[in-house]
């Protein structure tokens, strides 16, 4: 189960795809949207990475703040965000701890194979720092006019 909305948004620090420390209380005062995506350069994570690099402008006009969560590396992450030209930070959580935090680190199913990984989820939080809404089980190529709405309202 994901966090419910108007609960605090547990706070972290994670490294980005540029070696910077990131905290999400950095950010208070401006709506985030926080997304977790399973892995980079895969179709899936790039079609829903993309399309919020092409939305882009109309996130910065509505002063939102995008950052990107997979348990890939920070060398990872820079390959895959200079590859695709992404304007917002990419955050690894090799160890899976603000994945645990946010509860998207589950057991999935594929092919009849089961493993961990990450359950594609976008948390958009308020400038003061709450849940304001979540998605779950994000289809990426209409994720992002989704976001962008909800942020609007």
């Amino acid at each position: 189960m994901p966090i419910p909305f108007g609960i605090q948004a547990p706070e972290f620090t994670l490294t980005d795809d540029g070696g910077v420390t990131r905290r999400l209380s950095d950010y208070r005062g401006q709506s985030v949207v926080l997304y977790f995506y399973p892995k980079d350069d895969t179709p899936g994570c790039t079609t829903e990475a993309c399309n919020f690099r092409d939305d882009y402008s109309a996130y910065v006009e509505a002063g939102v703040t995008i950052l990107g969560v997979s348990p890939d590396s920070v060398k990872s992450h820079a390959k895959f965000k200079k590859k695709f030209g992404l304007p917002f930070p990419l955050l690894a959580d090799e160890e899976h701890t603000v994945c645990n935090a946010y509860d998207v680190w589950a057991q999935k199913k594929f092919m009849g194979r089961e493993y961990m990984g990450v359950l594609r989820t976008t948390y958009v939080i308020s400038p003061d720092g709450k849940i304001k809404k979540v998605f779950e089980n994000v289809k990426p190529a209409e994720h992002s006019q989704e976001v962008i709405q909800a942020v609007n309202e």
